[in-house]
């Protein structure tokens, strides 16, 4: 079994950091149209669509094919929904992790290495609403190196780095489609603390939730 390294951000990683990112976002788009579909709007939109259509074409072939157009919409418009995160994740801190991270007051930035590949990351920082915590982003594994362990070592590295700064909690968002996610920071002790809509139309629409967790830290010391 390969040694893995957690270590601190270095600025040769950038391009593989920018990869894993992409990869686990696009990585939840089969389970987010899959929401869609299951949501009761999609359901009597396509319903009333395919209805409507056979009373006034007495055909199936123009339902089916008016359906097929609404679902690849859909799909198009989730694709649409999670490349604008991805660009606006990059944009406002991947294409600089030194200056949005490292060169920042309690944050940090690191990845995990095995056999010399960067195959995982994490990073924190001050939340943003909530000044007295410390915020974990940037989460992801590479699915060929999962199940080994290094997103739990990820994690408690963040925990360790909050502790040691005197912050009392790490807090963090996850989508609600991100099920191993929630598996993973529910296991570590993580305790969900609320859900949100996010506010894009399309979001609202959907009825696709953010769900915010929160760990409790014991204090070993006060940050100054």
């Amino acid at each position: 079994m390969a040694s893995i390294q957690i270590r601190k951000y270095q600025d040769e990683d950038a391009e593989s950091v920018k990869e894993i990112f992409t990869l686990g976002m696009n990585e939840h788009l089969p389970s987010s149209f899959i929401h869609i579909l299951k949501q009761p709007i999609t359901q009597m939109l396509l319903m009333c669509t395919f209805c409507a259509l056979v009373a006034s074409s007495k055909s199936f072939l123009l339902p089916i094919l008016a359906v097929t157009l609404i679902l690849g919409g859909a799909w198009q418009m989730i694709v649409y929904m999670f490349n604008s995160y991805t660009d606006a994740s990059l944009k406002t801190d991947l294409n600089n992790i030194s200056e949005a991270y490292l060169k920042q007051k309690d944050s940090c930035f690191w990845v995990a290495e095995s056999d010399g590949r960067v195959v995982g990351t994490v990073a924190c920082l001050p939340a943003e609403n909530a000044p007295e915590c410390l915020e974990l982003k940037r989460m992801s594994v590479r699915r060929s190196h999962r199940g080994m362990g290094i997103a739990k070592a990820l994690c408690r590295t963040v925990a360790d780095f909050t502790r040691d700064r005197g912050y009392p909690a790490v807090i963090l968002c996850t989508s609600m489609v991100a099920t191993d996610a929630q598996k993973l920071y529910e296991h570590m002790g993580y305790k969900k603390i609320k859900e949100f809509v996010l506010p894009e139309f399309f979001a609202k629409i959907i009825n696709f939730t953010l769900i915010e967790y929160r760990l409790d830290l014991k204090q070993d010391g006060k940050r100054d």
